[in-house]
């Protein structure tokens, strides 16, 4: 079976985490690191087994050895990361959010269309097999009447915040945010299921640096409603709630779920969880190597329409909070 030779950009958790997802994935080899600091990259290779370190993203974009690679850095970069490695033909698993803005992504999806790469955006919960099951069964709920979300947490960097420390996780010029970092995995399904909204409603809490510390946001689809809630300053235990004529779909989390229960009109709950098997991870890696091997540029689930239309809700969203990054002045 040949292997995806993967590049790595960023030392942070999250490629801890993909890392252990990809112990499961036989057809992912890590090639190399590219990390600011020559010490810190040389830290995490060795901790990884991973045999070439790179300062540079150019030098990196122009190794022969990776035919792909995995960006998690700071949000603000992904589209120019995105592009950079792709003009170089290696395919491209972004992280989320797929990039500051909509006229970014375009921008993505043009280059991985003209390159004829792999593009996908690493948004993990649509790929789960619950998430991939709930939506063969929606129909059972029969006609979805609400769509309701929840991911709210309080942030271990808010209490940096108040010290007077601004953190990266609530800096502008990074492109973060509560949207950008816990928003989207509430939008991003909901664009899956149901499409793009007529409508948009929001309201929210600015902190003193210009980024959202929370929102609540209503959508208006034709035969629908929507509404998602989103905090990186007080937690929540809300479930998602998929609301039908026949019955509602109750899901425990929606960036990570494990269990889903449907319950129809006047019946007993039924629990139509299906096991994780593998690392959460895995399953965005598997189909990411999967459209490589098909030699296809996007996936029919995390697809350029799906991520595109959910950083256009975003980008209306943060329109009406008055959210501003530098990189929406380009």
């Amino acid at each position: 079976m040949k292997k995806v030779r993967f590049g790595l950009i960023g030392t942070n958790f999250i490629t801890d985490w993909i890392l252990e997802a990809a112990r499961e994935e036989s057809r992912f080899e890590a090639m190399a690191i590219c990390s600011r600091k020559q010490e810190t990259g040389q830290a995490f290779a060795d901790k990884h087994r991973i045999p070439y370190v790179f300062t540079s993203p150019e030098a990196m974009a122009a190794c022969p050895y990776i035919d792909a690679v995995y960006i998690a850095s700071p949000n603000y970069l992904h589209a120019s990361l995105s592009i950079l490695f792709m003009q170089k033909g290696k395919h491209v698993l972004c992280e989320k959010p797929f990039a500051s803005n909509a006229r970014e992504a375009r921008q993505m999806i043009h280059t991985a269309r003209e390159k004829r790469v792999t593009l996908m955006e690493a948004m993990k919960p649509t790929l789960t097999p619950n998430f991939l099951n709930l939506q063969k069964h929606l129909s059972e709920a029969g006609s979805i009447r609400r769509y309701f979300a929840s991911y709210c947490q309080y942030s271990s960097r808010y209490d940096s915040l108040k010290a007077g420390i601004v953190p990266n996780a609530f800096n502008p010029s990074l492109s973060n945010g509560g949207m950008m970092d816990l928003g989207v995995y509430t939008i991003y399904p909901m664009v899956v299921l149901f499409g793009r909204p007529k409508r948009i409603q929001a309201s929210g809490l600015l902190l003193p640096t210009g980024v959202d510390a929370q929102g609540a946001v209503n959508f208006e689809y034709d035969q629908l409603n929507a509404t998602i809630l989103y905090s990186k300053i007080s937690p929540s235990l809300l479930p998602t709630e998929i609301q039908g004529e026949a019955g509602t779909f109750t899901l425990d989390r929606i960036h990570s779920i494990r269990t889903v229960k449907f319950t129809p009109r006047g019946g007993e709950s039924q629990d139509r969880s299906l096991p994780l098997t593998h690392h959460e991870y895995y399953y965005e890696l598997a189909e990411f190597i999967r459209l490589i091997e098909n030699q296809q540029i996007e996936s029919p689930v995390n697809s350029f329409d799906h991520s595109l239309a959910t950083l256009e809700i975003v980008d209306e969203v943060r329109k009406q909070l008055g959210v501003i990054y530098p990189a929406d002045k380009y």
